[in-house]
């Protein structure tokens, strides 16, 4: 029973006293070589936190496009050899808008889109926003909701109805504080009520501002503020995600069929898959997040090459106390866990430093540059114990080198 107890507390007890006194002999040493492990935990769990970040403000970008949306956009125009890009051709119709949400079972919601730039002015203000031609479905299929007013409705839109519903950006330039519902905005001379306000939803997948904006119905746009004849897009709210690879080859059919496509010809319109966007992005967000991760882990593992550049300087240096101590009954079995305990104590004191400053670190690039940053339950421990595992592993070779010494030989060692 002694004996038992020796080997599970006396011994470990001994051991790691040994170990520690060992490491404080030479403070500076020992806290230098720990540095290098504090950089590359710290690093580790910073950088994996800031990729995080970045794939899940990605992501809410994508997500803010809409819920299951098709966007499908009409082909692109060239004039002497310059191509003008998607939704400079007029190749899509409102009755090609009518005919997909008529037609192809998966669609639940349509709006035909028309785009252009114009001078709003009000209050004695004016700028310079997007004017946008929408049904009045569109908030439903971009998942928008209002912070005051109402959407316009279906009549409105069959009356090409002179209403608008107002971006924050756009309200508070023409309005600063002031709740813009009920007062009268002018796009190219003609008034258009506010009706609704939108709340925020920043930038877009293309950087641009979606606040910076004003809606009207698309009939009013066309009649009214463009003259167009044509759509540029139309966005469609398809049923369930697991639909939206059968509805859009649907589409597709559908529209080649309707604009007399002959086989082999290419199509005069692109359709982008909102669930195809976000599946890409979660692929290069995962990519991203482990290079950055592999960079800070090469950190770790320079970290740990220090300590066994210093361990094996160690164990030169105490040759004769090696030597005294196995002519005194050590055995290797002692002398390696001795110096075990010495990698593992280096590593594992800079794992939990570095720990916390991996936890600080993106806590403080998130509130100085406005990056977001999260901080997984998984990466700390994780960090931790590489960090762990590394003393191990670089500090095995020194404890064995120590180990095998010839106590003769140790012991005349000056």
């Amino acid at each position: 029973m002694i004996q038992l107890l020796q080997i599970l507390f006396i011994r470990p007890a001994r051991t790691s006293r040994l170990a520690l006194r060992a490491l404080r002999r030479n403070k500076l040493r020992s806290s230098l070589t720990g540095l290098g492990i504090i950089i590359g935990v710290a690093a580790v769990v910073a950088m994996v936190a800031i990729g995080n970040g970045a794939r899940a403000s990605i992501e809410s970008r994508v997500s803010a496009l809409g819920q299951n949306l098709l966007m499908v956009f009409a082909g692109s125009s060239r004039n002497g050899g310059v191509n003008a890009g998607l939704g400079s051709a007029n190749t899509l119709t409102l009755a090609d808008a009518e005919a997909m949400g008529r037609e192809v079972p998966d669609v639940i919601a349509v709006s035909p889109e028309v785009r252009s730039a114009g001078q709003a002015i009000a209050n004695g203000h004016n700028w310079s926003t997007q004017i946008s031609g929408e049904s009045a479905a569109y908030l439903t299929i971009r998942n928008w909701n209002l912070a005051a007013g109402t959407m316009f409705t279906e009549r409105d839109v069959r009356t090409a109805a002179k209403v608008a519903v107002i971006g924050s950006k756009t309200a508070t330039q023409l309005f600063g504080s002031e709740n813009p519902i009920g007062h009268v905005v002018r796009v190219k001379s003609i008034p258009f009520v506010i009706i609704g306000l939108l709340t925020s939803k920043g930038a877009g997948m293309g950087g641009n501002n979606q606040d910076d904006i004003l809606i009207v119905p698309y009939t009013t746009a066309m009649k009214r503020l463009t003259g167009d004849k044509y759509l540029k897009s139309v966005n469609l709210q398809i049923s369930s995600a697991k639909r939206m690879a059968t509805a859009q080859e649907q589409i597709t059919n559908l529209l080649r069929q309707r604009h007399n496509l002959a086989a082999g010809r290419e199509n005069d319109f692109s359709i982008l898959n909102q669930k195809e966007i976000a599946d890409t992005v979660g692929t290069i967000s995962t990519i991203i997040t482990l290079l950055l991760g592999s960079v800070a882990g090469i950190s770790l593992l320079v970290g740990g090459i220090g300590i066994m550049n210093i361990m094996l300087v160690s164990v030169t240096e105490r040759t004769r106390e090696i030597g005294i101590r196995r002519a005194l009954g050590a055995r290797r079995r002692d002398i390696i866990t001795q110096f075990l305990v010495e990698t593992v104590l280096l590593s594992g004191t800079g794992g939990i430093i570095g720990v916390l400053l991996g936890v600080v670190i993106p806590f403080l690039v998130s509130h100085i540059a406005g990056m977001k940053t999260i901080v997984t339950f998984w990466s700390p421990p994780l960090a931790f114990g590489i960090s762990a595992l590394v003393g191990v592993v670089f500090g095995i070779y020194p404890a064995l080198r120590a180990a095998k010494m010839d106590p003769v030989e140790a012991l005349r060692h000056e």
